[in-house]
């Protein structure tokens, strides 16, 4: 035939029959990786009714994951963490969260591959039969799951997409400079964004063999293989780095369904109203009735530091003068130092010690002004949601370059720089206390113009993720080439 030829086009697919799509969800045993996927299945649920969703944990992880769908229909299977030998992980332990030290990661993540064979056994028993498994970028061992079980994966990462094309850029390309401290760009790409090898993990910069090293090598290998990639963001706030992922990787194909955070907060809204206020938050409406704005100061449940930079920091926020409330976690070594740090600041700050908090109840609270962060990608998209700027304080991972975009790319916030003005290193208490007072001045034309870009990235994250909107419209085209198993172009 000829390819001026016409034919009929084909006959419209006929709504799928209730129960066709059964969704596998399997997050990296950590909160900041549980939390958006619990979201991603709520979502699931709001978009179709004909679903099945399917969440595999382990027994440690499975309470916090039923409290947070207790009013939706998901399924949660606990599977059976596996022991294993390491001298410096406690038997028991099944949560990165709970790690002794954030540098045993790897460790624990590597670990997981001895879930695998329980993992195979019970997809394979589900009814009705599994469409899709969308697993944490953490478990690369899914793919070979999925792929032994004729099933298609979908991975889900974490961090940025701007994240995502660093690695795919630098993994193609020499550093152009040697200097740790010697700003580089993304060109001919991204002429406009300017980094540093400071900015970057030393497995970027310096890749030594080691169980890292062949993680990253695994997580490569399964991500250029997988169906797709399921992002937590949305076009809006990253449309240059999504549209160069889908332009140069090809696939797999880039589905940015979020922020998942908005998926979280409908359920605050509706299942909250009537909680018991816990202490911070009287607080907080104590500081609003004074017409005191607050800095939130939280580093989430994986970040690592030591006792000097610890200190540096609470003298920093003290010697600011303003308001705060910091939520941390607290060794027995640094009592006597905060016992009276908390006395010198009581009345202007409070300390949140070894406790859970829900962040977007603080976040969205309308005395907060500010949020001091270590950038992780969960907590910057609630600042976004949340309207609120931030005070990038990086201390490890994606953070170092998140804490950058967001005073030179986003214009959101400010960011902690060392003496000689690298991201990396030791931050002086002058430093933070500068920044804090910088972050905090909401009469300025700095903080003005901050608040103002903020906010229009809040008001852009909503209409996405709103019926007709970017993350909507991504959801719910994902949703249909799961259903319909059509290629990916």
């Amino acid at each position: 035939m000829s390819s001026s030829s016409s034919s009929p086009p084909p006959p419209a697919a006929p709504p799928p029959p209730p129960g066709l799509l059964h969704v596998v969800i399997f997050p990296f045993m950590a909160k900041g990786h549980i939390i958006p996927l619990v979201n991603l299945a709520r979502l699931l649920f709001l978009h179709r009714n004909n679903i099945t969703v399917t969440i595999f944990t382990t027994q440690a992880n499975s309470a916090f994951i039923r409290r947070s769908l207790c009013d939706t229909k998901a399924s949660i299977v606990d599977l059976t963490f596996p022991k294993f030998t390491h001298p410096d992980i406690p038997q028991g332990i099944e949560s990165a969260d709970k790690l002794p030290s954030p540098s045993l990661f790897f460790a624990f993540a590597n670990k997981t591959k001895l879930l695998q064979p329980e993992f195979e056994r019970v997809v394979e028993s589900l009814h009705p039969d599994v469409s899709c498994i969308i697993s944490d970028v953490f478990f690369p061992w899914s793919l070979e799951s999925a792929s032994k079980l004729s099933i298609p994966r979908y991975e889900f990462n974490a961090c940025s997409n701007f994240t995502v094309t660093i690695y795919h850029i630098l993994a193609n390309q020499d550093f152009p400079v040697d200097s740790n401290d010697e700003l580089f760009t993304l060109a001919p790409n991204f002429p406009n964004i300017k980094l540093t090898k400071n900015d970057l993990e030393p497995e970027i910069t310096d890749p030594q063999p080691g169980e890292t090293t062949d993680l990253f090598t695994d997580i490569f290998k399964a991500t250029s293989k997988t169906d797709g990639i399921i992002s937590n963001s949305f076009y809006e706030l990253e449309s240059e780095f999504e549209d160069y992922l889908n332009r140069e990787k090809s696939p797999p194909k880039v589905w940015s369904v979020g922020p998942l955070c908005l998926a979280a907060a409908a359920k605050v809204a509706n299942l909250d109203e009537h909680k018991k206020k816990s202490s911070w938050i009287n607080w907080l409406d104590e500081m609003l009735d004074a017409d005191k704005p607050v800095l939130y100061v939280a580093f989430g449940s994986l970040a690592e530091i030591t006792i000097e930079q610890f200190r540096e920091l609470a003298i920093g926020l003290e010697n600011s003068g303003e308001h705060f409330l910091w939520v941390l976690r607290l060794s027995s070594g640094d009592d006597e130092f905060m016992s009276e740090f908390e006395e010198r600041v009581k009345g202007r700050g409070l300390l949140v010690k070894n406790q859970w908090v829900d962040q977007l109840e603080i976040l969205r609270h309308d005395s907060v002004e500010g949020f001091m962060s270590h950038c992780g990608w969960n907590s910057m998209l609630e600042s976004i949601c949340e309207s609120v700027p931030l005070l990038g304080f990086p201390i490890t991972a994606d953070q170092y370059w998140n804490a950058r975009m967001v005073e030179e790319y986003y214009g959101i916030g400010v960011k902690v720089v060392t003496k000689n003005g690298s991201v990396r290193g030791f931050f002086s208490s002058e430093c933070i206390a500068k920044k804090v007072k910088e972050l905090m001045n909401i009469e300025s034309e700095k903080g003005k113009e901050i608040r103002k870009s903020v906010k229009n990235l809040s008001e852009k994250a909503r209409n996405a993720m709103e019926e007709g909107g970017s993350s909507w419209h991504a959801l719910e085209t994902l949703i249909d080439q799961i259903i319909w198993g059509k290629k990916k172009k």
